[in-house]
């Protein structure tokens, strides 16, 4: 399973997304300093939801980053947990912030409330600047065939999408999305109700926590439309599958 954290540096600031697990915390680090950033500039470090695919290695990023100004993003459904990885960094409740973080050069990140998918506290992050949403769990996948970038041919986007493709023998990547999401997600009704929300942000760019990355409106609406038809997620792809 990919997790995949996000760095934005705007001007003298940087915020880290889902920062990854204890295990990754050298390779995370050693891809920041890489970037060229001093780690004392991350002001911000945002968590989605609070599992420790995402969270684990906040004790090695407080150490590091060593900035009396930071603080955490969350929820506060989340905040009750993540306050069990650390309880050094102050944590901030995006609603209570006006739904906005705004750096210092004006540049916005908005945070939109998905509830269920699939924790109570989560949430996604829609930079205005780039109209990248970074998504969490939403379009994460379980595909063993994992590129950076998921590129889909005219024939992927109008399949119907089956476990093996029948062009050229590989697993489906669409079929991994489909899974994590029935087996991840609450609920249809949560689902859906995150896809809705989904369709009020007017992103050209998906970055989910695992799986790969959609860099096209026609990827982006095609994998919608795939998770839409799913029948049954969480609670009831599970009733479903007892009958």
């Amino acid at each position: 399973l990919h997790c995949n954290p996000y760095l934005i540096i705007e001007g003298d600031e940087a915020v880290l997304i889902d920062g990854g697990n204890r295990d990754d915390f050298s390779t995370v680090m050693l891809k920041i300093l890489r970037t060229g950033l001093d780690p004392c500039r991350i002001c911000r470090l945002i968590y989605q939801h609070y599992d420790p695919d995402l969270c684990g290695n906040l004790p090695q990023l407080e150490a590091i980053i060593n900035n009396d100004d930071l603080q955490i993003i969350s929820h506060a459904e989340n905040n009750v947990f993540i306050h069990y990885y650390s309880k050094k960094t102050p944590k901030r409740d995006f609603r209570f912030m006006g739904n906005e973080f705004v750096f210092k050069t004006g540049r916005k990140l908005k945070f939109f409330a998905t509830p269920f998918c699939h924790a109570p506290g989560s949430f996604v992050t829609f930079d205005e600047k780039t109209k990248t949403l970074f998504s969490s769990d939403i379009f994460g996948s379980y595909d063993s065939r994992w590129e950076l970038y998921l590129d889909l041919d005219e024939q992927c986007i109008s399949c119907e999408g089956k476990p093996v493709c029948e062009r050229d023998g590989k697993k489906c990547p669409l079929e991994g999305i489909k899974m994590f999401h029935q087996q991840i997600m609450s609920s249809t009704k949560a689902l859906d109700y995150t896809l809705d929300v989904l369709d009020s942000i007017d992103a050209e760019i998906i970055a989910p926590q695992h799986g790969s990355i959609l860099s096209s409106k026609t990827d982006i609406n095609a994998v919608k439309k795939h998770l839409r038809s799913l029948d049954g997620v969480g609670i009831d792809y599970v009733l479903k599958e007892s009958k």
